[in-house]
């Protein structure tokens, strides 16, 4: 008979923490403060009424931008990103023309009106902007479009 012991199984320290933070969780109301914050970078973003901005959807924190290929076929949610990080604000692009922005949960009201701002000018200067003058931008390919490993059908 072997006994078998885990490396982290039963950690008080890790324990601790773990209620600690959950302690946080309830006492700060996080889950509606993020409800909350993603309502207003939601609604702020939409209230920009951008040409280029085709949606803007999400669920508390975890929100996108869907940029309008047709308006800037061109461009890519990369190249946004790319001029929202020169500006200050980390975002990830993803699928071509989908922004994704995720700020911190525990992020406060006059953090969230800088990320608007930047937002706000990164919308209205790109599209008038040329993909030169975005700091590393490189030079425009349209994508190949992808095909599963599996069936070989194209991914959209």
């Amino acid at each position: 008979y072997q006994r078998r012991v885990r490396a982290f199984g039963g950690n008080p320290l890790a324990s601790a923490v773990a209620i600690a933070a959950l302690k946080v969780v309830q006492e700060e109301d996080l889950p509606k403060r993020a409800e909350e914050l993603g309502q207003k970078l939601r609604s702020e973003i939409k209230r920009m009424n951008s040409s280029i901005v085709k949606v803007v959807r999400g669920k508390g924190l975890l929100n996108a931008i869907v940029i309008d290929q047709s308006a800037l076929p061109d461009r890519s949610a990369w190249d946004l990103c790319l001029l929202f990080k020169e500006r200050g604000l980390l975002a990830k692009p993803t699928h071509h023309n989908i922004i994704r922005l995720t700020p911190p949960l525990v992020m406060k009201d006059n953090e969230m009106q800088e990320c608007l701002d930047i937002i706000s000018s990164s919308l209205r200067d790109f599209p008038h902007m040329p993909r030169d003058k975005i700091p590393g931008v490189e030079p425009f390919k349209t994508p190949k479009p992808a095909e599963c490993e599996r069936c070989g059908k194209v991914v959209h």
